[in-house]
């Protein structure tokens, strides 16, 4: 980090305490990396359309196993029936590793099955009956292609009322941004909205350039132009990695240092870079 910028106090404790997220494929780039990430940590398992349930069930197992809290997603519009919910949160549970999920829409502009949104899965009632104890649910602190912004918090609203009725956890996980004002204010809207839950800001970890303008436009984050300049890298070097330090120091220095110890964490999409990511925060924990 040589000549980026100075790490404050609060910048690293943003990350401590941060989560990560794999794939079902990543379970031996996850036991790679295991010497590198502080036991207890949280793992995020995605839930994606090329993997299947027990590939999925199996790396929230080894996830457990390895010494880490796993949090496997539930994508909503990917199920197909009840019967594979339950199913799915059955193997989960006997796995040990249902206590801890998110629960997303998912990538389907149309349902497979009997769940359009994730507010359906959660009002189903079905988690706490397979051992669920918290629930992250989604954030779009740039806002989503797909949806208005009034949609967004109300849907929101629903999600929280619901886990709270349900008497379970809740954490809000968002999408990653790039833009550390936007996020900051988008944490007071939040709190402004009744959501007192914790608040995972996601952030991609150390990247090829490449990589991170390609799911920014996945996911409508920003443009190429204002990404680079929020983020700090160069758009004539595109072979290039870069990292959220920037982002991150100014996150800190944009909210409230009072929350950061209790109410706002740091969740990293790692691209599969799982040991480069752990490597990276012990670098920025230790103003490296």
């Amino acid at each position: 980090m040589k000549g980026g910028p100075v790490v404050t106090a609060t910048g690293t404790q943003l990350v401590d305490d941060f989560s990560l997220e794999m794939t079902g494929k990543d379970v031996e780039k996850l036991r790679e990396a295991a010497h590198a990430i502080p036991q207890g940590t949280r793992i995020n398992v995605t839930f994606l359309g090329n993997e299947n349930l027990p590939m999925r069930v199996e790396a929230a197992k080894s996830v457990r196993e390895l010494g880490f809290v796993p949090v496997p997603h539930i994508s909503a519009r990917r199920l197909k029936s009840q019967a594979e919910l339950e199913e799915f949160l059955g193997e989960l549970q006997q796995a040990g590793a249902s206590e801890h999920v998110f629960v997303v829409g998912g990538d389907p502009q149309e349902p497979e099955g009997d769940y359009p949104d994730s507010l359906s899965v959660i009002d189903s009632g079905l988690l706490p009956k397979y051992g669920v104890a918290e629930v992250g649910i989604a954030g779009y602190p740039e806002g989503h292609p797909d949806i208005a912004t009034s949609d967004l918090w109300a849907h929101m609203e629903a999600k929280t009322q619901s886990l709270r009725d349900q008497g379970l956890g809740r954490v809000v996980l968002t999408q990653f941004a790039f833009d550390a004002a936007r996020v900051s204010t988008w944490i007071t809207e939040t709190r402004a909205h009744g959501i007192d839950s914790l608040i995972r800001i996601g952030t991609p970890g150390p990247a090829g350039i490449k990589r991170l303008l390609g799911y920014a436009g996945r996911f409508g984050v920003g443009t190429s132009a204002s990404i680079v300049k929020k983020y700090g890298f160069s758009l004539t070097n595109l072979l290039g990695t870069a990292g959220p330090d920037k982002f991150l120091v100014e996150l800190a220095g944009a909210i409230d240092t009072d929350t950061v110890d209790d109410d706002v964490k740091v969740h990293f999409y790692t691209f599969g870079g799982l040991l480069n990511t752990a490597e990276w925060v012990s670098d920025f924990s230790s103003g490296r």
